[in-house]
């Protein structure tokens, strides 16, 4: 009716008012069927699939009927192949998983191909690491730094299908490298270790033909600023490399000096291009390694490199000719690409005021739970949210180091002991009152002296800017792999958990615990001396406050104190000194015992001693005349328990 009525009034109006409600109707024709075309097209896009691994999700809730069967022969249809076009990676979303009512994708999809290469790279450039399913929490780590630096031209290598999975449903670009490796922590140094080197090696040679650069990392490693700037201040470079090079021979952000770097040339960050020198080094050094399953990959890339080093390339770029002659080499500075030495140690970077642009968990002890908390302690590891929430709350203390241990005398191996052994006092009582609690134990910093490695020294390698006293990682002195390990507990009581002493200040600590935004979830315990004023645990005492509590106090005096605030996130004490007397229970007193003389292990190593390694004693103070030496005897030479 609105229609008819509209043209007989059309109809009966002036020629120009004809033309222009005619050009009106048929410009709202032509909009109805435009918006009709967007409506179905915008359908037809949501409804149809992604690409396989194409972006990622935070969100990590797969069916749990979803497996992947390597043996069904079928494709999965609903995934369409990768694009043979280049796409730009940095226009893709970030952490968005599939969607959860797919069928996991067959197998097949995961090759590596060059066209599934192409899908993650910007500027020419891919950055690859790989794994297998241990590593997990390592690699989350890597690829959270990486996107939330919005660098997302990367790929993940599955060495077994359980990793591939668990990454796919996670939305991270993976790929099937084909190794159907065990999924377990195999370990620095075992068969399967040299195994994984191998893969490395066939996965460079592998990538290299496709024309691609490629920054190849461990994932034992993290990114704290995006590389690719950086690399691509050397255009001429074939090959550029991280080493173990503990002295610097810069002082600025510039390639190190090649002919002044006496540490080797470390592969766990290294970026190469897709010259002929390059892919020729590949192959050889992938043949080197299948003909003799007893080399390193590590040390036969430094011989095959080594073979001819010099001169260099140029007045001022920085790179030598390497290898053939023709292979244009750069070794990246240590203070920015850090070893963890250089890191964790040396802090390099600081005292060279430089920002790191990663650190690689090298020059560490404690195996891959060491290499976890040291990243731990740096604040550079990605955890899930209950890590930071443990049942029980956190107990924490402020440890007291006189200044005399500290600054005092000549740093030798005496001095060291006194001071660490000062420590590992507080931390037995603190162990034992976080037992006490069912508390989770906020380990505190750890001062050293004198470094540890793993040969004869004088105490600082000569060179280096490691400073006396240094913040030295708990695996310096403490077995971490020990302490987070699941002990039987008829031989060895409770489990005692523990946190890296950064904890409280991490930023992804939630906001409950967090001191400063909620105060009512925190209370300061301070010791007094029973029969001084207030010095009676009064009732008085308000959450948000402080708590006075006498020294000396025994296991009954503990659990009736402190049983009101066991909803209490964190407990501080401001010192365990002279806090506890012990355990009422001797047998639970000796389990307890059994259990934290494992904690500590050894430094080394002593000049001219064979052997010159020293066992740290949990219990030192308990032997009259206990010295700082070596074992003097083969039979001496085990640990206090």
């Amino acid at each position: 009716m609105a229609w008819r009525n509209g043209c007989e009034e059309v109809a009966q109006s002036k020629p120009l008012f004809l033309t222009i409600y005619t050009v009106v109707i048929i410009g709202i024709v032509v909009s109805f069927f435009y918006v009709f075309s967007a409506i179905y097209s915008s359908n037809n896009l949501l409804s149809s699939p992604s690409t396989v691994s194409s972006s990622f999700s935070h969100d990590n809730q797969p069916p749990r009927d979803q497996t992947l069967n390597i043996s069904q022969p079928e494709v999965i249809h609903n995934v369409p192949p990768p694009s043979l076009e280049p796409q730009n990676a940095s226009t893709k979303s970030l952490w968005d998983v599939p969607p959860l009512d797919k069928k996991m994708p067959a197998l097949e999809t995961f090759r590596l191909t060059k066209e599934l290469v192409q899908q993650r790279v910007k500027d020419n450039v891919v950055i690859v690491t790989f794994g297998n399913y241990a590593f997990m929490d390592f690699i989350l780590t890597w690829v959270k730094q990486l996107t939330d630096m919005e660098v997302t031209n990367f790929l993940v290598g599955a060495m077994d299908t359980k990793l591939l999975e668990a990454l796919y449903w996670k939305g991270v670009p993976v790929f099937d490298m084909g190794s159907h490796m065990s999924t377990v922590d195999v370990g620095w140094g075992s068969p399967t270790f040299h195994k994984m080197g191998r893969e490395k090696v066939i996965l460079i040679d592998a990538i290299l033909p496709f024309g691609f650069e490629l920054l190849m990392c461990d994932t034992d490693m993290v990114w704290m600023q995006n590389p690719l700037p950086y690399l691509a201040r050397y255009p001429e470079a074939d090959v550029l490399t991280s080493s173990d090079q503990l002295i610097p021979t810069v002082v600025d952000d510039s390639l190190e000096v090649w002919n002044e770097v006496s540490g080797a040339y470390n592969i766990g960050i290294f970026h190469w291009r897709p010259s002929e020198s390059s892919k020729k080094l590949a192959k050889q050094w992938k043949e080197m390694l299948l003909a003799d399953d007893k080399i390193w990959d590590q040390n036969g890339f430094n011989d095959i490199v080594r073979k001819s080093l010099g001169p260099s390339v140029g007045d001022d770029s920085g790179l030598v000719y390497a290898f053939d002659g023709n292979l244009k080499l750069g070794i990246l500075p240590a203070s920015i690409f850090c070893s963890g030495h250089t890191y964790f140690v040396q802090a390099m970077y600081q005292q060279l005021r430089l920002k790191p642009y990663a650190v690689h968990t090298t020059f560490q002890y404690g195996g891959t739970e060491g290499k976890r908390h040291r990243l731990r302690e740096a604040m550079l590891f990605h955890d899930p949210p209950e890590y930071y929430n443990p049942p029980g709350g956190f107990l924490s203390f402020k440890p007291f180091i006189p200044k005399g241990l500290l600054l005092s005398g000549e740093h030798n191996v005496e001095s060291h002991f006194a001071l660490v052994n000062y420590q590992i006092k507080q931390i037995r009582t603190a162990l034992a009152i976080a037992s006490l609690l069912n508390r989770t134990l906020v380990m505190p910093p750890l001062w050293c002296r004198i470094d540890r490695l793993w040969y004869p020294h004088p105490g600082v390698l000569e060179g280096t800017l490691t400073r006396q006293p240094f913040l030295c990682p708990l695996d310096h002195v403490f077995e971490v792999n020990v302490m987070l390990k699941k002990l039987p507990e008829e031989e060895f009581g409770p489990e005692i958990a523990i946190r890296e002493y950064s904890i409280i200040d991490n930023p992804s600590l939630p906001s409950e615990v967090n001191q400063f935004q909620v105060k009512n979830s925190w209370l300061d315990v301070q010791l007094c001396k029973e029969g001084t004023p207030d010095c009676d645990a009064s009732d008085n005492t308000t959450l948000g406050g402080f708590l006075k509590f006498p020294k000396h106090s025994n296991e009954e005096t503990f659990m009736k104190i402190f049983s009101p605030f066991k909803d209490v996130k964190v407990i501080k004490f401001s010192s365990v000194q002279d806090a506890f007397t012990g355990f009422t229970n001797k047998e639970r007193e000796e389990k307890f015992r059994n259990r934290v003389k494992r904690y500590v292990g050894i430094w080394c190593c002593v000049l001219d001693h064979d052997p010159g390694h020293i066992y740290y004693d949990m219990y030192w103070d308990e032997k009259p005349g206990w010295k700082a030496i070596p074992p003097q005897t083969p039979e001496d030479d085990h640990p206090p328990w």
